[in-house]
């Protein structure tokens, strides 16, 4: 079943940040993410969303004096599938370069499947993870709600 690309359902998910530009450069080179929207917010601050392009779903980073957070984590965390159990690992060796590793890389098995936590320039939780059954259940999910049964836990 394809998607139609909509502004229905989840949209985003916005992240106070302190420094928009290291923000921004950690999502490029740990998510894939590209910067599909930018402007200035204020005199010292500034908003991008970045997306993958896959669906109409962005990240908000947002910069502005006197906006603190609390992070996502330890365990609430963004998710991100990678191809591969070696982008993964390639992923887990560059977080450890940085000093961004935070948990893992481990195998939870299925549904889980192999991933890492990484943490933002704010403390911010991503994971990374190969062989996660998320698009499995949500196409199982879709057509179990367009045949009217309904959805299993």
């Amino acid at each position: 079943m394809e998607l139609e690309l909509s502004d229905l359902g989840l949209t985003h998910v916005a992240l106070a940040v302190r420094d928009l530009t290291a923000s921004v450069s950690f999502y490029e080179q740990y998510a894939a993410m590209k910067v599909v929207h930018r402007r200035p917010a204020g005199a010292e601050g500034g908003v991008a969303w970045l997306s993958d392009l896959t669906r109409p779903f962005v990240i908000v980073l947002i910069q502005a004096p006197g906006l603190n957070d609390t992070p996502l984590g330890p365990f609430g965390h963004l998710g991100v599938a990678v191809a591969s159990r070696e982008e993964v690992n390639r992923l887990v060796e560059l977080a450890r370069a940085h000093g961004r590793l935070a948990d893992g890389p481990a195998d939870s098995g299925p549904p889980v499947g192999y991933w890492a936590y990484i943490r933002d320039p704010d403390g911010n939780t991503l994971e990374v993870a190969h062989g996660q059954e998320v698009t499995f259940a949500v196409e199982a999910a879709a057509a179990s709600s367009a045949s009217g049964s309904g959805v299993s836990a």
